[in-house]
């Protein structure tokens, strides 16, 4: 996927509620709102901002406007929401995701554009309570038919699954020198990299086919609904890749202490426990397939994630302007888990899931 420039080109600070209705009333859908019928909601992450319609139901669905703040694919604001509308699509066919309802073109009223999503009822999961839920939401996802690789766009797609995760590491790995200060992390951190390299280099071809996979998947993405039933909410950056990154990435101890609402430290069962809960919700020659790469992938999906911290700790997060309120809230949270990435105690405890007497046992 080509980057067209840095992401902070199109970077919104805050959520004009006069613009957002100037889009919005002209369209069928929202023609008999008023701009007092949108409510911001409080900010909750990086890349996007939230605003209800109160009132209103499309279909019996609820909207949520989703107004993103920047692309971290570094798409231009009209590829970025394609591409967003199209992880929604295709990701809702599972039912534990939201419903497109609308899509708005980027303009001078609202530079990003917007998706109009169904909006979740429901709250942060809690850990490990809905680790089962977030396997059924997984699986759900994992089987949904894959189309050829011609029609996949404008979706990211793996042709080998195991590449795929290696070009993301590969693009971040040069700026862990500029995050991690220790050289003893950062020694690690090249000795993981050697690991990934010479397993990528053995195994190249051999994973399983890519599935359609939902990438940022720590646990402050899924809500619990009422019902007991777990969504996953944040679609920007599906793509057809390894299931076993999704495993990881949601389970691993830098995911679940990410989010400011859902804090967790998982004991090893746990965590098997919810590898076992996937794979019995998965046919049984999918399950046979999977079952020998769950482990290295949750190490990739670390070394993933940790050096994409290292990548934004390098070139966004530090300078960025000052914030306020809940913002600044955020902010002062993801700086400490960008620094958690690469402090030394953090390391050798995640480490421990795959090295060690007490690694995980996934198969």
């Amino acid at each position: 996927m080509r980057v067209s420039r840095p992401l902070e080109c199109w970077m919104n600070t805050t959520v004009d509620l006069s613009r957002l209705f100037a889009s919005l009333w002209t369209r069928p859908l929202f023609s008999a709102i008023g701009e007092g019928d949108l409510e911001r909601l409080p900010d909750k992450g990086l890349a996007h901002d939230h605003v209800r319609i109160k009132g209103l139901h499309v279909d019996g669905h609820r909207p949520l406007i989703r107004l993103p703040r920047l692309s971290q694919f570094g798409l231009d604001p009209t590829r970025n929401l394609a591409y967003q509308a199209a992880c929604f699509e295709r990701a809702s066919q599972s039912g534990h995701v939201p419903v497109l309802i609308d899509r708005i073109e980027p303009s001078p009223e609202l530079p990003m554009g917007a998706l109009v999503v169904s909006e979740i009822e429901g709250g942060p999961v809690k850990l490990p309570r809905d680790l089962p839920g977030m396997a059924e939401c997984f699986a759900t996802v994992h089987l949904l038919a894959v189309p050829e690789e011609a029609a996949r766009a404008p979706l990211a797609s793996h042709h080998d699954p195991l590449m795929g995760v290696m070009g993301f590491i590969e693009a971040q790995a040069p700026f862990i020198e500029r995050s991690a200060r220790d050289p003893e992390v950062v020694r690690i951190l090249t000795e993981e990299l050697d690991w990934a390299r010479g397993f990528a280099k053995e195994r190249a071809g051999a994973h399983p086919p890519a599935r359609l996979c939902l990438t940022d998947t720590h646990p402050g993405n899924f809500m619990a609904a009422p019902d007991g039933r777990v969504h996953f909410t944040d679609l920007e950056k599906a793509l057809y890749g390894s299931p076993g990154v999704d495993l990881g990435h949601a389970t691993v101890l830098t995911s679940t202490l990410w989010d400011i609402d859902v804090q967790a430290i998982l004991e090893p069962a746990d965590i098997e426990a919810f590898y076992a809960a996937y794979l019995g919700f998965l046919p049984s020659d999918m399950a046979d397939a999977l079952r020998p790469w769950l482990l290295p992938m949750r190490r990739l999906a670390w070394l993933r994630s940790t050096t994409w911290s290292c990548k934004w700790y390098a070139e966004r997060h530090v300078g960025q302007v000052e914030e306020t309120g809940l913002r600044a809230r955020i902010r002062e949270h993801v700086s400490k888990r960008l620094a958690a990435f690469v402090d030394l105690e953090t390391v050798a405890r995640v480490r421990e899931d795959w090295i060690g007497e007490a690694r995980l046992r996934l198969e």
